[in-house]
């Protein structure tokens, strides 16, 4: 199975609020090797820019954890290529059409987000775009 976080999941996994929540073992289950982790160089760089931007975020991630996850997730993730051409509109949120074509890119069966605007075109060629929860519970 071949899968792709959204930053926003990675976010939550560094917020830890609860170690049972679906975003932290939705990303505990790729460090076990449960599935092929795929890593786009732009959400590691999103990931970087909004926990050293927005307050609430920096007030409650360290750098060591930030930076100790982006190097393990470099450790066991497969690199999706950089895209360098214009990234067609998709979505609701422009922004976010680029997490649609590395999908796309690399092959990921799917996109786990928690954003409602990904989350709401839910099938797309190739891969299915799902929750935390329904992907922890494709997992078993």
């Amino acid at each position: 199975m071949r899968v792709l976080l959204d930053t926003n999941i990675l976010i939550s996994y560094l917020l830890r609020s609860r170690a049972e929540s679906a975003p932290v073992v939705a990303v505990e289950a790729a460090f076990a090797g449960a599935y092929t982790l795929l890593i786009a160089g732009e959400t590691l760089s999103e990931l970087r820019h909004k926990v050293g931007t927005k307050g609430f975020l920096m007030d409650r991630i360290t750098k060591s954890d930030l930076d100790a996850l982006v190097t393990l997730v470099y450790q066991i993730g497969e690199k999706i290529p950089e895209i360098r051409e214009e990234i067609p509109a998709v979505g609701r949120d422009r922004k976010d059409d680029y997490l649609i074509a590395h999908a796309t890119i690399g092959r990921a069966d799917y996109l786990v987000t928690g954003d409602d605007d990904l989350l709401s075109l839910g099938m797309f060629p190739g891969f299915e775009i799902i929750s935390p929860l329904r992907f922890i519970e494709l997992l078993g």
